[in-house]
C-alpha cells in the first residue's frame, strides 16, 4: 500500500511530528535476548514494573495487536535551551530537559489518537491500531533502530540524523501492511565520549547501563536512599540527567523544538532548575499544584526533597543551612537522613548544632546513621 504509507508519513509531519519512519511487525527477537540478559545480570535493578513478562510482551507486536503487519514509529523533538534568569539562580537544581514542559507521556498519546483517527479518514477504511509511549511494553527504542528513525547510542539513546537523542518516540501498531523502511547504517564509530562523562560510572560498556548507576534513575525511579559514595558525584541534579546527551557531538546542533510540549498557560513555566529551598518547604499540596501536568511528579514529593538535599550538598550552599535544619527535624525520615549529609558538606557551626541536637533526638536508626557520618565528615573536614 504505497498510497497508505505516503499518507502515513506526510500526516505525521502535519501533525507535528518531526520524524516518521515504518518498520515491520516482526518480533525484536535479538533485542529481546539482549534485554533479558541484562535484566538478569542486575543492570535494570530497581525497575519492577519492568519484568521479563512485559518484555516478551514487547518484542512481539503481534502479542500487543492480533494480525500486526506493520509499526510506525513517530519521534518528537524536545530539544530547549534554559533561559538566561533560570540558568543563574542560585541555589538551583538542574532538570532534564525532557521535563521542563508537559507530561509527555499524555501528549504523545493525545497526539498519536488523533494521528490514527485522521488517518481512518484519510484512507477511507478502517484498520486496527495500538499506540505507545515508553510507559507501554513496547520496545520503543528497538523499533526506532530497526525503521531507520535512528541508530543506538553507546548511552543507549537512539541518535537520529535530524535531531541528535533529542526525540520521545511512539509507535503505532497496525494490521495496515505497510512497506518496512530500512535501517541506517551509522554507527558512534570511535567515540566515547558518554561513556568517559558519565559522572556515576553508569555506561559501564559500549551500549551498556547499570541502571542502578544513572542519576535518571536515582533522582527520580529510587524510592530509597541514594548510596553515599554516588551523591557527590550527582552534582545540581534533582530530576533526571542530561550529560551524556549534553556531550554527544550528535547533538551539537541540536534544533529547539516548537512542540506541543511547551504548555498551553495550564501549568506553571518549564522548569529548567527548580529553587531548592523552595523544594524543601513544600507541603504535598504545594508540590502537586506547582507540577500539576508535568513528568516531575514521578519523583514524588519526598523523592525531589531528597534530590534537593543532595544538590544543595553537593553546591556547598551555606544560605540553605536554616533550610536544611528545618527538614532535619521535621522532615519524613528519608529527607531527614539526606539533609544531615548535606549540612556534614557545607558545615560551619549552625549546621554542627543541628547534627548535635539532632543524635540526641532522632530515633530512626538509618537517620542516626547518616547524622552520624556527616559530623564526622565535618570533623574530617576541619581537622
Amino acid at each position: 500500500m504505497a498510497d497508505a504509507k505516503a499518507i502515513a508519513k506526510e500526516y505525521a509531519l502535519e501533525l507535528g511530528f518531526d520524524l516518521v519512519r515504518v518498520t515491520s511487525a516482526e518480533e525484536f527477537a535479538q533485542d529481546r535476548k539482549v534485554t533479558l540478559e541484562r535484566m538478569r545480570a542486575g543492570l535494570m535493578d530497581g525497575l519492577p514494573w519492568f519484568n521479563e513478562s512485559r518484555v516478551e510482551r514487547g518484542s512481539d507486536p503481534a502479542a500487543l495487536l492480533a494480525g500486526a503487519r506493520s509499526v510506525i514509529c513517530l519521534g518528537l523533538n524536545y530539544y530547549r535551551q534554559p533561559d538566561d534568569d533560570q540558568r543563574d539562580r542560585r541555589p538551583a537544581g538542574r532538570v532534564a530537559v525532557y521535563a521542563w514542559g508537559r507530561d509527555y507521556h499524555k501528549v504523545m498519546k493525545r497526539m498519536m489518537r488523533d494521528y490514527v483517527a485522521g488517518m481512518r479518514s484519510r484512507l477511507g477504511q478502517e484498520f486496527a491500531a495500538r499506540w505507545y509511549v515508553d510507559d507501554g511494553p513496547m520496545l520503543d527504542r528497538a523499533a526506532a533502530n530497526r525503521s531507520g528513525l535512528g541508530w543506538f547510542g553507546k548511552n543507549t539513546n537512539v541518535l537520529t540524523s535530524s535531531h541528535g537523542s533529542w526525540v520521545f518516540l511512539g509507535q503505532v501498531v497496525t494490521d495496515l501492511e505497510l512497506e518496512p523502511d530500512p535501517p541506517l547504517k551509522k554507527t558512534c564509530g570511535n567515540c566515547v565520549r558518554c561513556i568517559e562523562d558519565c559522572p556515576t560510572g553508569a555506561i559501564t560498556a559500549p551500549y551498556t547501563i547499570d541502571n542502578t548507576r544513572c542519576i535518571s534513575y536515582l533522582t527520580i525511579e529510587n524510592r530509597g536512599e541514594i548510596p553515599p559514595e554516588l551523591r557527590p558525584q550527582m552534582g545540581d541534579w534533582v530530576f533526571g540527567c542530561d550529560i551524556c546527551q549534553e556531550v554527544c557531538p550528535v547533538n551539537r546542533n541540536a534544533i529547539p523544538s516548537s512542540s506541543p510540549l511547551q504548555g498551553d498557560g495550564q501549568y506553571s513555566e518549564a522548569p529548567a532548575t527548580l529553587d531548592l529551598i523552595q523544594v524543601l518547604e513544600m507541603s504535598e499540596e504545594e508540590f502537586r499544584s506547582r507540577f500539576r501536568g508535568t513528568a516531575i511528579l514521578r519523583a514524588k514529593r519526598v523523592g525531589l526533597q531528597r534530590n534537593a538535599c543532595v544538590a544543595l550538598g553537593n553546591l556547598n550552599a551555606a544560605d540553605a543551612v536554616p533550610a536544611l535544619c528545618r527538614v532535619l527535624t521535621k522532615g519524613e525520615a528519608l529527607v531527614r537522613g539526606h539533609a544531615a549529609w548535606a549540612l556534614g558538606r557545607i558545615g560551619g557551626s549552625e549546621a554542627r548544632r543541628a547534627l548535635d541536637a539532632a543524635l540526641g533526638e532522632e530515633t530512626d536508626p538509618w537517620v542516626v546513621g547518616e547524622v552520624a557520618a556527616a559530623r564526622d565528615y565535618m570533623r574530617g573536614a576541619v581537622s
